[in-house]
């Protein structure tokens, strides 16, 4: 599951500090250019910051405290722990928060039995997991789980993601 929500969600988690400054840039220049359709940019530490000590929603006050705590969290907790919190609190289903919640729901076995695709599939609803479903299966998820498998595969032999999974 760490090396799916790695693959689908954050890339480049192993190696910034909180922010994903060309990201950050690109959904700046994508919202200015549609305004109507605000794309976001969030990393797993920002999620981690908004989901355990903020609310959720758009506005500058929330988004300036989730910039403190995401520096905070990355400067003592550390990707490991970020990484643990974030796979309890995400909401992985309409109602259902945390690989392990998910695992029981749609595969009636615990998170650490899951298999990679079963993983993948998961972590291929993160952007919208209200909107794409994985039980009953959405073509969106079922196109992105196979998507996120092969970004596994790029990803696992990274000693800098190793560390993180392992």
């Amino acid at each position: 599951m760490r090396l799916a929500v790695i693959s689908s969600e954050d890339q480049l988690f192993p190696d910034h500090h909180g922010f994903d400054w060309k990201s950050i840039k690109k959904a700046m220049a994508y919202n200015k250019r549609k305004p109507g359709r605000i794309r976001g940019a969030s990393t797993i530490s920002q999620q981690v910051a908004k989901n355990v000590f903020l609310w959720q929603g758009r506005g500058w006050i929330r988004k300036g405290l989730e910039t403190y705590f995401t520096f905070m969290i990355e400067l003592v907790w550390g990707k490991k722990r970020i990484l643990e919190v974030y796979l309890n609190v995400i909401e992985m289903g309409d109602g259902i928060f945390g690989a392990e919640a998910a695992a029981r729901q749609y595969f009636n076995k615990p998170a650490s039995n899951l298999t990679r695709l079963e993983a993948a599939t998961i972590a291929a609803c993160l952007p919208s997991p209200k909107r794409w479903k994985v039980k009953p299966l959405s073509r969106y998820v079922a196109v992105r789980s196979g998507w996120v498998m092969r970004q596994m595969g790029f990803l696992e032999p990274d000693p800098d993601v190793e560390r993180i999974i392992k």
